[in-house]
């Protein structure tokens, strides 16, 4: 038996197969304005109903003409201007030439523009210095999008990028799916709430405010339910509140402590699947369903429910969202520059911070401590260093594989 095969432990990429297996889009489709569309997943492709840009326009200031006439003479008269907003309102003659502006409509006649740079004026009587081909710095009627093309498919979250692209197509509203409404809590008797002093034994509950950012990144809506007691009453009232939000997350309490009451009340009200996955951090994981509810219960330890947060349920959020354009996030080959402590059996996913080196290289160091519980090594990295579920301590200069933070962690 390998190390790959240590028992009692699933594959990372065996225990992403099993939740996506299972996970339905949740194909709610609701109408929203566009001003109002940052982060929901398209539930239509959206198809233009105009030419971009609209008529055919200049891709600077100076004249437009027709290209031909310089053939003739390299010197043509001034007939009018053409503005952004404001074309010009005739048709150019033979022999003449139109002033225009960035952006503005190509006159009825023309269909070249010289710069201004590239010319000499004497008063209405522009001469022209060159002789361009036919279509020059013009941009033609569909140069960017036609009318009929599929502009964003379905399944696409809409980012900055896409906000823009949809205004310019005249779009106001647009069909996208539900965003999923995720519960969350924190479970332990020695949490406390950030702002009130610290007694003997306790710390601060930090894992919440982690799991709220990320989950409000992914595209989630949050309901907040604080920290709950290690009391089987209060957690049997908090799982009765959770069972109205699409998905619940927990953190704490899915391990086999003596005050672990989670794992005997999730026993009792809904279908669950308790893992221990072979990734450092975040061995101890549950999955599963209470009610209609999907639940997903992370490790306590900080890191730890950061990690199985950002790599298992990440794209399980996606796939209920209809977010079919996900992508994972991007992986690379590195230098490793530091040593990589590191013991077979599960895949690592440690902290680093990668640059690029003066010949062009990737490299990357680690930012030190790995507990599951030095959240610090977080806030200094730029990258996981993944390392293999088989492989052992590495040294500088041997390749490894790190993946780039996506957009949800900044």
């Amino acid at each position: 038996m390998g190390c790959c095969d240590t028992p009692g432990l699933m594959p990372v990429e065996l225990a992403l197969t099993k939740i996506l297996d299972q996970v339905k889009p949740l194909e709610v489709v609701n109408t929203v304005s566009l001003s109002d569309a940052m982060g929901f997943v398209i539930a239509d492709d959206i198809c233009s109903p105009i030419n971009v840009p609209p008529f055919a326009n200049s891709a600077m200031d100076g004249y437009a003409l027709r290209s031909a006439d310089l053939q003739v003479s390299d010197t043509l008269t001034l007939a009018g201007k053409s503005f952004a907003g404001t074309p010009f309102d005739g048709v150019c003659q033979q022999g003449q030439c139109i002033r225009i502006m960035t952006g503005a409509q190509m006159p009825e006649g023309t269909d070249t523009v010289i710069m201004q740079e590239e010319t000499e004026v004497d008063g209405d009587a522009i001469r022209f210095t060159v002789k361009p081909p036919e279509g020059d710095n013009v941009r033609p009627i569909g140069d960017d999008v036609h009318q009929g093309d599929v502009v964003v498919a379905k399944g696409t979250r809409i980012t900055a990028r896409e906000m823009p692209l949809l205004a310019s197509l005249g779009i106001a509203t647009l069909s996208v799916y539900k965003r999923p409404t995720v519960a969350f809590f924190s479970t332990g008797d020695e949490l406390r709430p950030v702002g009130e002093p610290l007694e003997a034994g306790q710390i601060y509950d930090s894992n919440r405010y982690g799991i709220r950012a990320l989950l409000e990144k992914f595209g989630c809506d949050v309901m907040d339910l604080g920290i709950i007691p290690d009391s089987p009453e209060k957690l049997r009232e908090a799982f009765d509140t959770a069972t109205t939000a699409d998905v619940l997350v927990t953190s704490g309490g899915v391990s086999v402590g003596e005050a672990d009451y989670t794992k005997d009340i999730l026993d009792e009200q809904g279908e669950i699947g308790f893992w221990k996955i072979a990734m450092k951090p975040g061995k101890p994981f549950a999955f599963g369903t209470i009610k209609n509810t999907w639940f997903c219960g992370l490790p306590g330890n900080p890191v730890s429910a950061m990690v199985t947060l950002y790599q298992l349920v990440q794209p399980m959020l996606a796939q209920l969202a209809g977010h079919t354009q996900y992508q994972p996030p991007q992986r690379l080959t590195a230098k490793a520059t530091s040593v990589f402590k590191k013991r077979p059996g599960r895949a690592d996913y440690q902290r680093g911070i990668y640059s690029i080196n003066t010949d062009g290289q990737v490299e990357v160091t680690t930012t030190g401590n790995q507990g599951s519980g030095a959240f610090s090594s977080m806030h200094q990295a730029n990258c996981f260093v993944v390392l293999e579920q088989d492989r052992g301590r590495v040294m500088p200069n041997e390749d490894v594989t790190i993946e780039l933070f996506n957009h949800t962690m900044y």
